[in-house]
């Protein structure tokens, strides 16, 4: 009998409903990785942004249905990488895919049980961050590692750390990128944005994130193989009055306003479609494109559940032994291996 192999896809989670927004932020900058100021500081601060952004963020979702698509992402892409897994490996192990969010159902405790009554012989924890942080990755590997302790989850446990070179995760980027560019022409410019993050954090020496977020637009710019190919790296989602990384979003279609050439932006840091892609790209930056005079605003789909990008998931799965410098796994959930 083969062994039986869980696989846990963790990402952020949204709301659910117009109600669910103020639980859900109080979540989200509730969580030490967040706002690293002791407790109960920290709960006091996650209660007063909550409360104030609630309005704001209650208008954001009303664009795109009254709540957050991620959870319906996020499900396609563990039903496609469940029936790859079990199709690629099935003779060597049995896998099952659960989702675990990190400030929204599921949460980590609600899948964990789940885990627990399929009993698995070995778990892989697979955040959907391909670039490391110390705000995504490393946050719901801690979160769920101190569950398992917690409810006596004790079983060989592999964590993938980061995977933002994987070659079909960079072939199935260049593949969604390279249609706009034959529409746009090449005048256009390709505007690589990632999620911002205040340099406080960027700076500490355990934050890969903006030197991963630059090696996966290297890799694909080469994998895209344009001659004279131009583009920028940027940050979006900025809030509040800490520095943060740059240039921004912002500064970069200013930019491109002034030069007067089409724009193609790049969600390179997401991997399903939420709010910061349909709304701050899809209207946001749209209006704003127009605006500034550029006559051609694109933006490219994230990558969801592409089979490329689900193969790649695949990949990492099926190599827990290997040791490849495009992804990282760890057999120890701490990551020592990675610091």
């Amino acid at each position: 009998m083969s062994k039986k192999t869980a696989v846990i896809l963790f990402n952020l989670g949204g709301p659910d409903n117009l109600q669910a927004v103020k639980p859900f932020l109080f979540n989200l900058f509730n969580d030490k990785a967040i706002i690293g100021a002791p407790q109960p500081i920290r709960w006091c601060l996650a209660k007063f942004i909550s409360s104030r952004r609630e309005k704001t963020a209650q208008e954001i979702y009303g664009h795109i249905g009254n709540k957050s698509p991620i959870l319906e992402n996020t499900q396609a892409q563990s039903n496609a990488l469940e029936h790859l897994l079990n199709q690629q490996y099935g003779q060597m192990s049995e896998y099952k895919c659960f989702i675990s969010m990190r400030y929204w159902k599921p949460f980590s405790y609600q899948t964990m049980e789940k885990v627990k009554e399929y009993a698995p012989d070995e778990v892989i924890l697979l955040p959907l961050y391909p670039q490391f942080s110390t705000t995504t990755t490393d946050s719901s590997l801690k979160d769920w590692k101190n569950l398992a302790k917690e409810r006596n989850l004790d079983v060989p446990t592999y964590s993938v750390c980061y995977h933002h070179l994987e070659p079909s995760f960079i072939k199935a980027h260049a593949q969604k990128i390279l249609p706009f560019v034959k529409e746009a022409g090449m005048g256009a410019r390709i505007l690589f944005s990632a999620h911002g993050l205040p340099k406080k954090i960027a700076d500490k020496p355990e934050e890969f994130y903006p030197r991963q977020v630059e090696e996966t637009i290297e890799a694909v710019v080469k994998e895209l193989d344009l001659k004279l190919i131009d583009y920028a790296i940027c940050y979006q989602s900025r809030v509040g009055p800490l520095e943060w990384i740059g240039p921004s979003l912002d500064d970069e279609m200013e930019r491109a306003g002034r030069d007067k050439v089409p724009v193609i932006v790049v969600p390179i840091a997401f991997v399903s479609e939420h709010s910061e892609t349909l709304v701050e790209l899809d209207i946001e930056y749209k209006k704003m494109a127009q605006t500034l005079g550029i006559s051609q605003y694109y933006r490219v789909p994230t990558l969801s559940d592409d089979p490329l990008y689900i193969q790649s998931l695949a990949n990492i799965c099926g190599s827990l032994d290997e040791d490849n410098i495009s992804f990282r796994i760890c057999n120890d959930i701490e990551c020592k291996g990675c610091r």
